[in-house]
Protein backbone atom coordinates (compact mmCIF):
# COMPACT_ATOMS: atom_id res chain seq x y z
CA UNK A 1 0.00 0.00 0.00
CA UNK A 2 1.12 3.58 -0.55
CA UNK A 3 2.69 5.60 2.27
CA UNK A 4 3.62 2.48 4.23
CA UNK A 5 7.06 1.66 5.62
CA UNK A 6 9.19 -1.21 4.36
CA UNK A 7 11.62 -2.94 6.71
CA UNK A 8 14.75 -4.52 5.26
CA UNK A 9 16.65 -6.10 8.18
CA UNK A 10 20.37 -6.75 7.70
CA UNK A 11 20.49 -4.31 4.77
CA UNK A 12 23.37 -1.84 4.45
CA UNK A 13 22.13 1.29 2.71
CA UNK A 14 25.64 2.29 1.71
CA UNK A 15 25.93 5.27 4.04
CA UNK A 16 23.26 7.36 2.30
CA UNK A 17 19.99 7.13 4.18
CA UNK A 18 18.62 10.52 3.09
CA UNK A 19 16.23 10.34 0.16
CA UNK A 20 15.68 13.23 -2.21
CA UNK A 21 12.40 13.98 -0.45
CA UNK A 22 14.26 14.08 2.88
CA UNK A 23 16.70 16.59 1.43
CA UNK A 24 13.85 18.68 -0.01
CA UNK A 25 12.09 18.66 3.37
CA UNK A 26 15.28 19.72 5.17
CA UNK A 27 15.78 22.60 2.74
CA UNK A 28 12.15 23.66 3.13
CA UNK A 29 12.20 23.54 6.92
CA UNK A 30 15.63 25.05 7.57
CA UNK A 31 14.31 28.62 7.84
CA UNK A 32 11.05 27.74 9.61
CA UNK A 33 12.53 27.81 13.11
CA UNK A 34 12.15 24.14 13.96
CA UNK A 35 13.73 23.18 17.28
CA UNK A 36 14.36 19.51 16.49
CA UNK A 37 14.92 17.39 13.39
CA UNK A 38 14.66 13.61 13.83
CA UNK A 39 16.45 11.24 11.48
CA UNK A 40 14.98 7.78 10.92
CA UNK A 41 16.90 4.54 10.42
CA UNK A 42 20.25 5.94 11.51
CA UNK A 43 23.03 3.41 10.93
CA UNK A 44 26.28 5.19 11.80
CA UNK A 45 27.47 8.47 13.40
CA UNK A 46 28.23 9.72 9.89
CA UNK A 47 24.48 9.87 9.18
CA UNK A 48 24.04 12.41 11.98
CA UNK A 49 27.14 14.38 10.99
CA UNK A 50 25.83 14.59 7.41
CA UNK A 51 22.40 15.84 8.51
CA UNK A 52 23.88 18.42 10.88
CA UNK A 53 26.25 19.73 8.20
CA UNK A 54 23.29 20.18 5.85
CA UNK A 55 21.35 22.08 8.50
CA UNK A 56 24.31 24.31 9.36
CA UNK A 57 24.90 25.04 5.68
CA UNK A 58 21.27 26.15 5.44
CA UNK A 59 21.60 28.40 8.49
CA UNK A 60 19.62 26.18 10.90
CA UNK A 61 20.66 25.53 14.51
CA UNK A 62 18.00 22.85 15.06
CA UNK A 63 18.90 20.00 17.40
CA UNK A 64 19.32 16.59 15.79
CA UNK A 65 17.58 13.54 17.25
CA UNK A 66 18.72 10.10 16.09
CA UNK A 67 16.01 7.46 15.86
CA UNK A 68 17.60 4.15 16.82
CA UNK A 69 15.90 1.37 14.91
CA UNK A 70 18.56 -0.61 13.00
CA UNK A 71 21.00 -3.40 13.85
CA UNK A 72 23.89 -1.26 12.71
CA UNK A 73 22.97 1.58 15.06
CA UNK A 74 22.92 -0.62 18.18
CA UNK A 75 26.25 -2.27 17.45
CA UNK A 76 29.07 -1.71 19.95
CA UNK A 77 31.08 0.25 17.41
CA UNK A 78 28.27 2.70 16.56
CA UNK A 79 25.82 3.20 19.42
CA UNK A 80 27.84 5.34 21.82
CA UNK A 81 29.35 7.38 18.98
CA UNK A 82 25.85 8.09 17.64
CA UNK A 83 24.83 9.31 21.11
CA UNK A 84 27.89 11.59 21.25
CA UNK A 85 27.24 13.33 17.92
CA UNK A 86 23.46 13.66 18.42
CA UNK A 87 21.52 16.08 20.61
CA UNK A 88 19.02 13.41 21.55
CA UNK A 89 18.14 9.77 20.96
CA UNK A 90 14.77 8.22 20.30
CA UNK A 91 14.39 4.53 21.12
CA UNK A 92 12.08 3.77 18.19
CA UNK A 93 10.93 0.45 19.54
CA UNK A 94 8.49 -0.48 16.79
CA UNK A 95 10.90 -0.63 13.88
CA UNK A 96 13.77 -1.67 16.15
CA UNK A 97 11.81 -4.79 17.11
CA UNK A 98 11.23 -5.64 13.44
CA UNK A 99 14.79 -4.88 12.39
CA UNK A 100 16.65 -6.53 15.27
CA UNK A 101 14.14 -8.69 17.17
CA UNK A 102 11.60 -7.81 19.85
CA UNK A 103 13.54 -9.63 22.56
CA UNK A 104 16.50 -7.23 22.36
CA UNK A 105 14.46 -4.02 22.75
CA UNK A 106 14.27 -3.85 26.59
CA UNK A 107 18.04 -4.33 26.97
CA UNK A 108 18.85 -1.83 24.21
CA UNK A 109 16.44 0.71 25.70
CA UNK A 110 18.17 0.52 29.07
CA UNK A 111 21.59 0.86 27.43
CA UNK A 112 20.58 3.88 25.34
CA UNK A 113 19.03 5.74 28.27
CA UNK A 114 22.20 5.12 30.32
CA UNK A 115 24.42 6.40 27.51
CA UNK A 116 22.28 9.51 27.10
CA UNK A 117 22.63 10.26 30.79
CA UNK A 118 26.37 9.63 30.61
CA UNK A 119 26.82 12.15 27.81
CA UNK A 120 24.11 14.62 28.87
CA UNK A 121 21.85 13.94 25.88
CA UNK A 122 18.07 13.78 25.76
CA UNK A 123 16.46 10.33 25.60
CA UNK A 124 12.99 9.56 24.23
CA UNK A 125 11.27 6.21 24.66
CA UNK A 126 8.60 5.74 22.02
CA UNK A 127 6.13 3.33 20.39
CA UNK A 128 3.25 1.34 21.87
CA UNK A 129 3.72 2.65 25.38
CA UNK A 130 -0.03 2.54 25.89
CA UNK A 131 -1.01 0.89 22.61
CA UNK A 132 -4.16 -0.77 23.91
CA UNK A 133 -5.66 2.67 24.59
CA UNK A 134 -6.09 3.20 20.87
CA UNK A 135 -9.33 1.25 21.40
CA UNK A 136 -9.71 0.99 25.19
CA UNK A 137 -10.28 3.69 27.84
CA UNK A 138 -7.77 2.15 30.27
CA UNK A 139 -4.20 0.89 29.83
CA UNK A 140 -3.14 -2.68 30.44
CA UNK A 141 -1.08 -3.47 33.53
CA UNK A 142 1.88 -4.32 31.29
CA UNK A 143 1.70 -0.88 29.67
CA UNK A 144 1.65 0.86 33.03
CA UNK A 145 4.75 -1.13 34.00
CA UNK A 146 6.40 -0.21 30.69
CA UNK A 147 5.94 3.53 31.29
CA UNK A 148 7.05 3.22 34.92
CA UNK A 149 10.19 1.30 33.92
CA UNK A 150 11.13 4.03 31.41
CA UNK A 151 10.83 6.57 34.24
CA UNK A 152 12.91 4.44 36.62
CA UNK A 153 15.58 3.95 33.94
CA UNK A 154 15.83 7.75 33.65
CA UNK A 155 14.31 8.60 30.27
CA UNK A 156 13.75 12.31 29.63
CA UNK A 157 10.64 11.76 27.55
CA UNK A 158 8.00 9.06 27.10
CA UNK A 159 6.18 9.49 23.83
CA UNK A 160 2.71 8.64 22.58
CA UNK A 161 2.03 8.16 18.90
CA UNK A 162 -0.90 6.13 17.54
CA UNK A 163 -2.68 6.45 20.89
CA UNK A 164 -3.13 10.20 20.43
CA UNK A 165 -2.86 10.47 16.64
CA UNK A 166 -5.57 7.94 15.77
CA UNK A 167 -6.86 6.54 19.06
CA UNK A 168 -10.37 6.81 20.45
CA UNK A 169 -9.21 8.01 23.88
CA UNK A 170 -6.35 10.54 23.40
CA UNK A 171 -7.11 12.65 26.50
CA UNK A 172 -7.56 9.61 28.71
CA UNK A 173 -4.26 8.22 27.42
CA UNK A 174 -2.33 11.36 28.33
CA UNK A 175 -3.94 11.44 31.78
CA UNK A 176 -3.15 7.75 32.41
CA UNK A 177 0.47 8.21 31.32
CA UNK A 178 0.94 11.32 33.44
CA UNK A 179 -0.59 9.60 36.48
CA UNK A 180 1.84 6.70 36.07
CA UNK A 181 4.83 9.02 35.65
CA UNK A 182 4.02 11.15 38.68
CA UNK A 183 3.38 8.20 40.99
CA UNK A 184 6.59 6.47 39.88
CA UNK A 185 8.69 9.60 40.41
CA UNK A 186 7.24 10.16 43.87
CA UNK A 187 7.67 6.57 45.07
CA UNK A 188 10.77 5.27 43.29
CA UNK A 189 14.27 6.57 42.65
CA UNK A 190 15.75 6.73 39.19
CA UNK A 191 18.42 4.10 38.61
CA UNK A 192 21.93 5.38 39.30
CA UNK A 193 24.37 5.64 36.44
CA UNK A 194 27.14 3.06 36.66
CA UNK A 195 30.43 4.52 37.99
CA UNK A 196 32.16 3.63 34.75
CA UNK A 197 29.48 5.60 32.87
CA UNK A 198 29.70 8.78 34.93
CA UNK A 199 31.20 11.84 33.28
CA UNK A 200 34.40 13.34 34.65
CA UNK A 201 34.18 16.77 33.03
CA UNK A 202 34.07 19.96 35.11
CA UNK A 203 30.55 20.94 34.03
CA UNK A 204 29.27 17.50 34.98
CA UNK A 205 31.01 17.68 38.37
CA UNK A 206 29.43 21.06 39.15
CA UNK A 207 26.00 19.81 38.08
CA UNK A 208 26.40 16.66 40.16
CA UNK A 209 27.42 18.75 43.18
CA UNK A 210 24.36 20.97 42.77
CA UNK A 211 22.05 17.95 42.60
CA UNK A 212 23.62 16.28 45.65
CA UNK A 213 23.45 19.54 47.60
CA UNK A 214 19.78 20.05 46.66
CA UNK A 215 18.94 16.53 47.77
CA UNK A 216 20.92 16.75 51.01
CA UNK A 217 19.21 19.96 52.14
CA UNK A 218 15.76 18.95 50.81
CA UNK A 219 15.63 21.90 48.44
CA UNK A 220 12.36 22.69 46.70
CA UNK A 221 13.93 23.25 43.27
CA UNK A 222 17.14 23.87 41.34
CA UNK A 223 17.32 27.08 39.30
CA UNK A 224 19.81 27.01 36.44
CA UNK A 225 20.88 30.21 34.71
CA UNK A 226 21.92 29.10 31.23
CA UNK A 227 22.50 30.54 27.78
CA UNK A 228 23.04 27.46 25.63
CA UNK A 229 20.95 25.16 27.85
CA UNK A 230 23.93 22.97 28.71
CA UNK A 231 23.79 23.71 32.45
CA UNK A 232 20.15 22.65 32.73
CA UNK A 233 20.79 19.54 30.62
CA UNK A 234 23.80 18.57 32.75
CA UNK A 235 21.75 18.93 35.92
CA UNK A 236 18.91 16.91 34.40
CA UNK A 237 21.35 14.13 33.48
CA UNK A 238 21.65 13.29 37.19
CA UNK A 239 17.85 12.98 37.47
CA UNK A 240 17.09 14.91 40.67
CA UNK A 241 13.62 14.17 41.99
CA UNK A 242 12.67 17.84 42.13
CA UNK A 243 11.90 20.59 39.61
CA UNK A 244 14.65 22.09 37.47
CA UNK A 245 13.85 25.70 36.56
CA UNK A 246 15.95 27.10 33.75
CA UNK A 247 16.35 30.78 32.97
CA UNK A 248 17.81 31.78 29.63
CA UNK A 249 18.12 34.90 27.55
CA UNK A 250 17.42 32.97 24.35
CA UNK A 251 13.88 31.89 23.35
CA UNK A 252 15.30 29.05 21.21
CA UNK A 253 17.12 27.61 24.21
CA UNK A 254 13.95 27.77 26.31
CA UNK A 255 11.99 25.94 23.63
CA UNK A 256 14.59 23.20 23.27
CA UNK A 257 14.76 22.68 27.04
CA UNK A 258 11.02 21.95 27.10
CA UNK A 259 11.86 18.28 26.42
CA UNK A 260 14.63 18.02 29.01
CA UNK A 261 13.95 15.96 32.15
CA UNK A 262 11.91 17.76 34.86
CA UNK A 263 12.75 21.15 33.32
CA UNK A 264 10.51 24.18 33.24
CA UNK A 265 12.12 26.90 31.13
CA UNK A 266 11.71 30.66 31.17
CA UNK A 267 13.00 33.46 28.96
CA UNK A 268 14.38 36.47 30.82
CA UNK A 269 17.67 38.07 31.68
CA UNK A 270 20.91 36.36 32.61
CA UNK A 271 22.89 36.07 35.82
CA UNK A 272 22.00 35.40 39.46
CA UNK A 273 20.08 38.64 39.88
CA UNK A 274 17.68 37.71 37.07
CA UNK A 275 17.38 34.17 38.43
CA UNK A 276 16.56 35.59 41.87
CA UNK A 277 13.82 37.78 40.42
CA UNK A 278 12.34 34.76 38.63
CA UNK A 279 12.34 32.80 41.89
CA UNK A 280 10.56 35.65 43.70
CA UNK A 281 7.96 35.84 40.92
CA UNK A 282 7.30 32.10 41.04
CA UNK A 283 7.02 32.29 44.82
CA UNK A 284 4.41 35.05 44.55
CA UNK A 285 2.48 32.99 42.00
CA UNK A 286 2.31 30.07 44.43
CA UNK A 287 4.50 27.70 42.42
CA UNK A 288 6.50 26.64 45.50
CA UNK A 289 3.55 26.52 47.88
CA UNK A 290 3.32 28.06 51.34
CA UNK A 291 6.15 28.61 53.79
CA UNK A 292 9.89 29.18 53.28
CA UNK A 293 11.30 27.88 50.00
CA UNK A 294 14.85 26.56 49.72
CA UNK A 295 16.43 26.89 46.29
CA UNK A 296 19.78 25.91 44.81
CA UNK A 297 21.03 28.34 42.15
CA UNK A 298 23.56 27.33 39.49
CA UNK A 299 25.17 29.99 37.28
CA UNK A 300 28.38 31.11 35.59
CA UNK A 301 30.98 33.81 36.13
CA UNK A 302 30.09 35.35 32.75
CA UNK A 303 26.28 35.44 32.42
CA UNK A 304 25.10 34.77 28.88
CA UNK A 305 28.37 33.15 27.86
CA UNK A 306 28.21 29.36 27.32
CA UNK A 307 30.69 27.15 29.15
CA UNK A 308 31.30 29.38 32.17
CA UNK A 309 29.18 27.64 34.83
CA UNK A 310 31.10 27.60 38.11
CA UNK A 311 28.83 28.95 40.85
CA UNK A 312 26.39 27.24 43.25
CA UNK A 313 24.37 29.17 45.81
CA UNK A 314 21.63 28.29 48.30
CA UNK A 315 18.86 30.79 49.03
CA UNK A 316 15.74 30.68 51.17
CA UNK A 317 12.81 32.85 50.11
Amino acid sequence: MSRKGLNLPDTDFGGDILTQKDIDDIEWGADKGFDYVSLSFVQTPADIVDLRSRLVALGSDAYVVAKIETKSAISDENLEEIVKVSDGIMVARGDLAVEAGAEIVPVVQRRIVALCRKHGKMSIVATQMMGSMVDNPEPSRAEVSDVANAVIQGADVVMLSDETANGKYPIETVKAMRKTIMYTQEHSNVEAVNKDESRKKTDAAISYSAVRLAQDINADAIIAETSSGATAVNIAAFRPNLPIISLTDKPRTAQKLALSYATRSYVGGSGLEAAGKLAEQLKQEGYFGEGPTTLVFVSGYAPGKPGTTNNIQVRVI
